[in-house]
């Protein structure tokens, strides 16, 4: 039976399931938390370390099961290709794989998102990016560029706008919202909000924790929580249309959304439907066929889908491992562009 290992790893969680061969989990999703990105200082260590928390403890339940696939679809593999290589080598190392596949977690949730095929995929979560991929061969990544430059309309986007808008209330500068006592119930008194960012050496995840309590007020008609989920539905879509006419050649192309800032629900997709209906290029909109942990179990077993070029891929020398460690020199390391 061969068994396969899909890891999705974030900036708020890292997931890692086995797959067996006939396409079923051998274990449940095992979820632990997940590393600040790849392009981030000690970026290797850290996904590293939360890939292992997540993938051992399955790998010591089922002793007889050895992984013949690992991938991995990691925040920042995309600005960070040599480090997707160097995870790639370490994790075969670690998980006594025969082989591992890193990429970006952007490109696991386009292929789990439309099984493999072509089309815009836009992934929101912590972050945010659309990945586009044509019938031709073109590829888009539009945004992705971390909270502090870009990932408009994400998590993080939301969850920061909804924090400076109750601190702009504490001080006079805004209008009155709920969001001031949102924020205090969550994180304490505005005076304690910069400490409690910086608490935990993830602040986008801290604050993309936020954004669910911007999108609950928006619901009750809070004006200004309103105003910024709209704001970041209209960035999202701009993020998609920009993808798609940088790949759309021909018929309409298939766009589905996917990742956990999808379960803010209507406040947010509503906004994003009405931004993506006004597309001079026809869309196709669909719900995604499965998820980013789908997507790596698919590019895990499967060097030929259209993403290949964007996926960094490590092999053993001989696809027998030998029972003691083996050595970086025991690896043949292979690797299109990390993406």
């Amino acid at each position: 039976m061969t068994t396969a290992v899909a890891v999705d790893l974030g900036k708020t969680g890292c997931r890692a399931v086995l797959w067996n061969d006939d396409g079923g989990h051998a274990q449940r999703v095992h979820e632990v938390p997940g590393a600040p990105g790849l392009a981030a200082d000690d970026g290797v260590a850290t996904a590293r370390a939360a890939v292992r928390a997540a993938v051992l403890p399955l790998l010591g339940r089922e002793p007889s099961l050895r992984p013949a696939a690992v991938c991995v679809g990691a925040a920042g593999a995309a600005a960070a290709p040599e480090a997707a290589h160097a995870l790639a080598g370490l994790l075969l190392e670690d998980l006594a794989a025969n082989e591992v596949a890193v990429t970006s977690d952007a490109v696991t949730a386009h292929a789990g998102a439309l099984g493999g095929r072509t089309g815009v995929v836009l992934a929101i979560g912590t972050g945010s990016v659309a990945i586009g991929i044509g019938d031709d061969g073109s590829y888009a990544r539009v945004d992705g560029w971390g909270p502090w430059l870009g990932d408009e309309g994400s998590g993080a986007w939301i969850g920061a706008a909804g924090l400076r808008a109750a601190l702009r209330a504490h001080d006079g500068r805004g209008p009155g919202t709920a969001l001031l006592a949102a924020a205090v119930k969550r994180f304490g008194e505005p005076d304690r909000l910069p400490s409690a960012v910086g608490h935990g050496g993830n602040p986008a995840r801290t604050v993309a924790s936020f954004a669910p309590d911007v999108a609950q007020a928006a619901a009750a008609g809070d004006t200004t929580a309103s105003a910024i989920v709209r704001s970041a539905a209209a960035a999202l879509g701009e993020t998609v249309l920009a993808a798609a006419r940088r790949i759309g050649k021909g018929g309409a192309l298939a766009v589905a959304v996917t990742g956990g800032l999808t379960g803010l629900g209507e406040p947010l997709l509503g906004p994003l439907r009405s931004a993506l209906a006004g597309s001079p290029h026809p869309l196709d909109p669909r719900p995604p066929l499965g998820d980013p942990l789908d997507g790596a179990r698919l590019l895990a077993l499967d060097a030929s889908a259209p993403h290949e070029p964007h996926v960094a891929r490590v092999r053993r020398a001989t696809l027998t491992a030998p029972t003691p460690p083996v050595t970086t020199s025991a690896v043949s390391q292979e690797c299109a562009c990390a993406n």
